[in-house]
């Protein structure tokens, strides 16, 4: 795998033993490391500084993991490619960290060169979509470039990485259904996802998008998978 562009990462790690490993494995010219060891010091690095991902632990002094992914989506606005990286392996766990706004979620112990390919993964995801022109549909805009969405009435709303390869994918397809096999092949390619995953995150975007534009942009087709809806028009 080549990459042209060093990868910026923060890592937000409080065992002091990880944080060394990871440094010493992603100690060569392809990546810039940054790293915190609490929620503070986290929230303060990403809203001074551009990375392309984030590599963040849940058990953390202060705030939880959860918490900082839920306030960098929603407080700080930042659509930056969230990993999770936790001994937590319940499925509860799973779906509460991707209903925060994670886009990856991987279970200590874990081999470090995993973690390296998803990071590489998540970049190359991010680096591709401002080669693409805005998306539109009556009454809604996407660009790939910002992941921003905006309405004829003038509302927007920035997404996050695995939001926003959804709602291309929806916006894409319309006015027809986007099913969930096409959504699991756009947003994970060939990584399996079961469907309380895929579901968890379809639920939270949705719930992101009422909130912003005060009308259901999402429809669930039963058995068949979801469709956008444009203002005024379908709704």
């Amino acid at each position: 795998m080549s990459l042209k562009h060093a990868i910026r990462m923060l890592i937000v790690e409080d065992h002091a033993g990880l944080a060394t490993n990871l440094l010493e494995f992603f100690d060569d010219q392809r990546y810039i490391l940054d790293f915190a060891s609490d929620g503070l010091t986290a929230l303060h690095l990403i809203t001074t500084n551009e990375y392309d991902v984030i590599i963040l632990d849940v058990m953390l002094p202060g705030l939880s993991g959860f918490e900082i992914c839920r306030r960098i989506r929603n407080d700080v606005r930042c659509s930056t490619p969230v990993i999770i990286m936790t001994s937590k392996d319940q499925l509860q766990d799973k779906e509460e960290g991707f209903s925060v706004g994670a886009d990856d979620y991987l279970v200590k112990p874990f081999n470090l060169r995993e973690l390296q390919l998803r990071v590489d993964a998540l970049y190359r995801r991010k680096a591709g979509f401002s080669r693409t022109p805005e998306i539109r549909v009556p009454g809604i805009c996407f660009d790939p470039g910002t992941l921003m969405v905006s309405t004829e009435s003038g509302e927007r709303l920035e997404l996050s990485g695995t939001a926003a390869r959804i709602f291309e994918g929806l916006i894409k397809a319309y006015p027809n259904v986007l099913s969930y096999a096409e959504i699991q092949d756009t947003v994970w390619g060939e990584r399996e996802v079961d469907m309380n995953t895929l579901r968890t995150h379809v639920y939270s975007l949705r719930k992101l998008l009422q909130d912003t534009f005060q009308y259901p942009m999402i429809k669930t087709m039963h058995g068949r998978g979801y469709r956008l809806l444009a203002p005024n028009k379908d709704a």
